[in-house]
């Protein structure tokens, strides 16, 4: 039985997930026993490990009343049990609530949320079978809220397991779901035999005391306890001037779809992702202060959901002696995370009626900008992030004091906002146990089945990534202002250098499949293949005619994406992706009322025509859109030859729903449009699975895959976003199997897709 020693999880803005020693969870006599006899692994005789820790209980009781309890919060295996102290601590203690995590349990991230005057980050738990099973935890920092999530989806692999393993099934569905919502059960104790504990979360104690320093407006002690590189086709950087150890970068590119000239800033913070968020989104003014020159004094108007508010400021920028009189100003803040634990806020200015101009002061407008904070993995024990402020400014502006190379570029209002870096980065190296932080743990079984896999989210593995310039010969940004792996020392599996240049680029070249070795390994070539021509098959969103016809499709090739190399799983390494295995041959773009699955059995439907069902297969991919009405993107991809059975593409054809959710990657792209919207989508490959709610239909010749963006609440605040400038941008999409082991490497694009200033006007009604 082993154990892991590390610190105790903190309150907001102050910690990680960490672990505890067995030993020190008060309770020695859990190490002797049986790893292999808890009721959670079901009966696998495979050694479970056990994720607990503190969060909030959120909810209604019977006669309306809101309610926010402190809850111990214990997961083994594919068991749930919900506490009201540590039964570590108390031997014996009967769990409040109790359950089983099953294959339709959905986790779902609903952002930061008011809760008695604190800010904690909500998870919601519900079955998308059975709307009745659901409840809601809270979190106290988005760290915490992570791993959490990476615990449930390890009980959910965990289902799947014993699924296979041969567990009735009978069984699984007689067991009692876990439920938070509604009256508490009367349950057995807990089962016992652990692998590993892993703690997640500090105690009650710290989190009481958390929330009663968020309650304190005027409390003034604050002595408490590598910019993303996926979108290079957009931007080259060229580096301007140093400024207190802060790069700054001007983007000399050829805007599309811009409205002014893009500065950027960049620099090394030393603290994790999740701590500089909190601090970036704080708006305790006392806080600020110590970092923000500039808009410190800000007040919260109006929260529009987890990921979104608005916000009134003011400033009174006495240094800066060319201004007159006092400013305010309103802006919105979106605010993501990735897969890969990195985060993304966009501020952009607005106006809000609670909100006019204030008495004495001027209304103004505060830059268009974007806050990117990306884990720098480093051999060190210290914590690092690389943090990029990308900021929008006046080409006239810019040009001036390019022309004159004036001071006067410091006593501006960008130069105050890029600065902010600079702040940050001082603010941390002055208040060195707000840094404190331990790499998160992936626990994994000591049996040597390999069902349970690693998490999607762990922090020493690089995030999958594209970049269009290899394919048009753009010269690359500054390697220090690169993605979250760009500076990564070492790989944790094989110790190598990983090189982000041109030269590993091209060494990568090398290892990528041709299209015919991909057909080879994946589909039945001894078969005479089936002329699949495009032109027979026609969808209500028109093919392009040219490079610039607006409101249409192309296919174009996988040389612009970014795709794991045959080496990948010791080094990393990436290559160009090549030509997509199936062919794109209609795209449909439908308006609906309500969601419309099952798009391949309709009628009127491509995949019910005579001349589809001579395909061999065809692979349906329906984008369903939130909006008012709801969209349905829905591209069709064909193979000229039979899938053969044993390749990956026929494992995930024929596969279970969990492996399918755990294998689809989407790569995306805005090869043209507004900046803003660039940064909000972003370029890294998204196992859609794990973001949002996947249906698969198998019948016939096709499989159709449901994609609901609506199911994620981190989704449609981003479609929402693209939406609003759908017509002016060109999206480019890539679709592929993600390879786990060495046999699937390198790994191949499954199709492409690129859709050009769509109108929703011209969508279907069916």
């Amino acid at each position: 039985m082993a154990t892991v020693a590390a610190k105790p999880p903190a309150p907001p803005g102050a910690g990680d997930v960490s672990e505890v020693e067995l030993s020190e969870a008060g309770s020695p006599d859990l190490g002797s026993r049986s790893s292999g006899s808890g009721s959670g692994s079901g009966g696998s005789g495979r050694s479970a490990a056990e994720y607990s820790g503190w969060v909030y209980h959120l909810g209604v009781n019977s006669i309306g009343h809101e309610y926010c309890h402190l809850r111990f919060l214990v997961i083994r295996g594919r068991t749930v049990a919900m506490y009201k102290r540590d039964p570590h601590d108390n031997p014996g203690l009967e769990p409040i609530r109790k359950g089983a995590v099953g294959h339709t349990l959905m986790v779902e991230e609903l952002g930061r949320r008011r809760v008695n005057h604190g800010d904690v980050y909500v998870l919601r738990l519900c079955n998308r079978l059975d709307q009745t099973k659901k409840g809601e935890i809270a979190c106290a920092t988005p760290g915490e809220a992570r791993k959490w999530i990476e615990a449930f989806e390890q009980a959910k692999q965990q289902a799947d397991h014993d699924l296979m393993r041969g567990v009735s099934w009978n069984r699984l569905q007689n067991e009692n779901e876990i439920n938070l919502d509604g009256h508490r059960p009367r349950v057995r104790r807990y089962a016992q035999g652990l692998g590993k504990l892993v703690r997640i979360g500090k105690g009650p104690e710290m989190l009481l005391r958390q929330s009663s320093d968020l309650r304190s407006q005027e409390r003034v002690n604050t002595n408490f306890g590598g910019d993303t590189g996926d979108a290079f086709e957009a931007h080259e950087w060229r580096y301007v001037r140093t400024f207190n150890g802060i790069r700054i970068f001007e983007d000399i590119a050829n805007p599309k779809g811009g409205k002014g000239i893009l500065l950027k800033s960049v620099g090394v913070v030393g603290a994790n992702p999740d701590t500089v968020f909190e601090v970036v989104l704080n708006l305790d003014k006392h806080k600020r202060y110590e970092w923000d020159m500039l808009t410190a004094d800000l007040e919260l108007v109006e929260t529009i959901d987890g990921y979104c508010d608005v916000v009134y400021g003011t400033y009174e920028p006495k240094y800066l002696n060319w201004w007159k009189g006092k400013k305010d100003f309103v802006f919105s803040r979106q605010w993501f995370r990735g897969q890969d634990g990195a985060y993304t806020i966009l501020q952009s200015p607005i106006g809000h009626n609670k909100r006019p101009p204030k008495h004495g002061y001027k209304r103004t407008k505060i830059n268009p900008s974007t806050w990117e904070i990306r884990r720098l993995n480093t051999s060190g024990s210290s914590p690092k992030c690389v943090v990029t402020l990308m900021l929008e400014i006046s080409p006239s502006f810019w040009g001036r004091w390019k022309r004159r190379h004036s001071s006067n570029f410091d006593k501006s209002i960008p130069f105050a906002l890029l600065s902010q870096v600079a702040g940050l980065r001082e603010y941390f190296a002055a208040n060195p146990t707000l840094t404190s932080d331990l790499p998160s743990t992936v626990v994994k079984s000591k049996a040597s089945e390999p069902l349970i896999i690693q998490s999607e989210l762990e922090d020493s593995e690089p995030g999958d990534e594209f970049y269009d310039a290899l394919a048009r010969g753009e010269s690359f940004e500054d390697e220090d202002s690169n993605d979250d792996d760009d500076d990564d020392a070492a790989t944790p599996k094989a110790g190598k250098v990983k090189l982000k240049n041109v030269s590993w680029a091209i060494a990568g070249l090398a290892l990528k499949k041709t299209k015919a070795l991909v057909e080879t390994s994946e589909l039945v070539t001894n078969s005479s293949p089936v002329t699949v021509d495009p032109s027979h098959f026609h969808g209500t969103l028109r093919r392009a005619k040219g490079e610039n016809d607006p409101n249409s499709w192309s296919a174009p090739g996988g040389e612009k994406f970014m795709i794991r190399g045959k080496t990948y799983l010791t080094d990393y390494t990436k290559v160009v992706g090549g030509d997509p295995l199936l062919k794109l041959i209609a795209v449909d773009w439908f308006k609906v009322d309500e969601r419309f699955d099952s798009v391949a059995l309709h009628p009127k439907s491509l995949v019910q025509s005579e001349a589809a069902k001579k395909i061999p297969f065809i692979l349906v991919i329906n984008l369903q859109v939130p909006a008012k009405p709801n969209y349905n993107l829905v591209m069709y991809y064909a193979a000229e030859r039979p899938v053969n059975k044993d390749s990956l593409l026929g494992r995930f054809i024929d596969g279970t729903d969990a492996f399918r959710d755990a294998r689809f990657k989407l790569i995306p792209s805005i090869a043209e449009g507004y900046w803003m919207v660039k940064r909000a989508v972003g370029t890294k490959a998204c196992l859609l699975g794990k973001a949002v709610t996947c249906n698969y239909l198998r019948q016939d010749n096709f499989l159709e895959i449901d994609v609901d963006i609506g199911s994620s609440s981190v989704a449609r605040s981003i479609i929402g976003l693209v939406l609003g400038y759908v017509t002016s941008i060109v999206v480019d999409l890539a679709i592929l199997i993600e390879a786990k082991e060495e046999k699937e490497l390198p790994e191949y694009i499954l199709g492409t897709v690129r859709l050009n200033r769509v109108n929703p006007d011209s969508a279907v009604s069916i």
